[in-house]
């Protein structure tokens, strides 16, 4: 079809007005974000994608080991996720009237549903924080309790809802007053039954493997938490917006521990596809009566956008995807020679302390050397701001090797691999390799590296 004179050409657009992304970003959006990139040398320029890559305009190519922050489970562009909303496109659907049953959501529903027989309803929504929230809203609902416990370091949003459940007081701050929920530490089964005895808990939401961090839920302590909670008439909430849809070897990552059944379970972000924004709380028949509890409170908590015709669509065919590429399987068996093989490096370099995870979500930590040359370098960063030694890893990685990270978090010295998981041996191999040559830089006082530490050092002092 030939467009009309004037009419939206997005192509052309692009092609206008693409090179001011930086520009209209600083004036338009989140001025500190341009900023931060041209510090830490990130400002790239990124054509296309595909899978578990980038490529700039002159085609070098670009490791991603960030996946979007989890987003991309599938990599970018997958082929049979973009022919699935080609296709509901063309479809032309009577979606969104809101008082019809279209039969797509109630399609992804079995199938999220297959993958947790305990469990028998969904709410869709539209994206990770709002799957929490809509899990705060329904245990409260549920059990008649007003308080939600989560653990200490925990990442579940940044809506006000689910920020009354963030282990961390950087994103709290300023933001208050906020739900009154109560932080306890993961794996703190103590701690946890000395709340429950209050009686006015409706809830505990935990990460089985924190995203910051990477710290799973030590082995025993979700099933012994559902118990307590179940005693004290209150229910375990397990939050897999990153964990969930295969990324720990699993497809969901509380199921690693026998005998867990959460009664509802947030997941978002690779149910996607990496194109339109989806959130998802599966949860029991009877709390979703309760809510649902007459035809007056049909609507009682709802989406404008909740089971859209393209979310649905995704997030059918990239359950389709995960069962007929053995994608999950592939998440276990690389991420497990991933792990092992950055594990073998712990020995031979004193400024890496752990490697950490399951599945491809990985940790590496970093911590204080032995040696006096080293030690006195360490101390300069972490007087300046705990975390710079990690980003001084990030930097090359991305500036020599051409593979992107980033830290787990702020102030930690801890990088978090969560990247697509279709990646197979040629990308660990790739990545091992060129994670090596930085270690070996660093311990050997290779100056690019540290010179960039001091500019990181400059900048942290001067945001004080």
């Amino acid at each position: 079809m030939t467009r009309p004179p004037g009419g939206f050409d997005l192509t052309e657009l692009l092609a206008r007005r693409g090179a001011e992304r930086y520009e209209l970003h600083s004036r338009h959006l989140n001025h500190q974000l341009p900023r931060m990139l041209r510090t830490i040398g990130f400002d790239k320029v990124y054509e296309r994608a595909e899978g578990a890559y980038f490529w700039d305009a002159e085609g070098n190519d670009y490791l991603d080991m960030l996946g979007g922050f989890g987003v991309m489970g599938l990599g970018r562009h997958h082929p049979v996720v973009r022919k699935a909303l080609h296709d509901v496109l063309d479809a032309q659907l009577a979606d969104l009237t809101r008082f019809d049953c279209q039969p797509l959501p109630g399609l992804l529903a079995e199938r999220l549903l297959a993958q947790t027989p305990h469990l028998d309803r969904v709410f869709f929504g539209n994206s990770g924080t709002e799957a929490v929230e809509t899990a705060l809203k329904f245990a409260r609902r549920a059990t008649g309790q007003p308080r939600v416990l989560y653990c200490a370091h925990a990442f579940h949003g940044l809506t006000a809802g689910a920020l009354s459940v963030n282990g961390e007081n950087a994103f709290r701050d300023g933001f208050a007053p906020l739900l009154p929920d109560t932080a306890v530490e993961l794996g703190d089964l103590d701690a946890l039954e000395r709340e429950l005895r209050a009686g006015d808990v409706a809830a505990l939401v935990v990460e089985p493997i924190q995203g910051k961090g990477v710290h799973a839920a030590p082995p025993g302590y979700l099933r012994s938490a559902q118990e307590l909670l179940h005693a004290h008439g209150a229910l375990l909430v397990a939050d897999e917006v990153q964990t969930g849809l295969g990324r720990t070897g699993d497809f969901y990552a509380f199921q690693y521990e026998a005998g867990v059944e959460p009664d509802l379970v947030c997941v978002a972000k690779a149910l996607s596809g990496g194109y339109v924004p989806v959130g998802a709380t599966l949860g029991k028949d009877w709390i979703f009566k309760k809510v649902y509890s007459s035809m007056d409170r049909v609507l009682v908590h709802s989406a404008s956008f909740g089971s859209n015709a393209q979310a649905m669509a995704a997030g059918l065919a990239v359950l389709a995807v995960l069962e007929d590429e053995h994608v999950v399987a592939n998440a276990r068996v690389t991420g497990e020679l991933l792990r092992s093989r950055l594990a073998a490096l712990v020995h031979r370099y004193e400024l890496l302390h752990e490697v950490r995870g399951r599945g491809l979500m990985i940790g590496i930590e970093f911590g204080r050397p032995e040696s006096i040359r080293l030690r006195s370098r360490w101390a300069m960063l972490q007087a300046a701001r705990k975390g710079l030694f990690a980003q001084m890893v990030v930097v090359p990685l991305l500036q020599r090797h051409r593979i992107l990270t980033q830290v787990s978090g702020d102030h930690l010295e801890v990088i978090k691999l969560i990247p697509p998981l279709i990646i197979g041996e040629r990308e660990v191999d790739r990545f091992v390799s060129a994670f090596t040559a930085v270690m070996d830089d660093a311990h050997n006082g290779g100056g690019l590296m540290w010179d960039f530490g001091r500019t990181l050092v400059r900048q942290a002092v001067g945001n004080r």
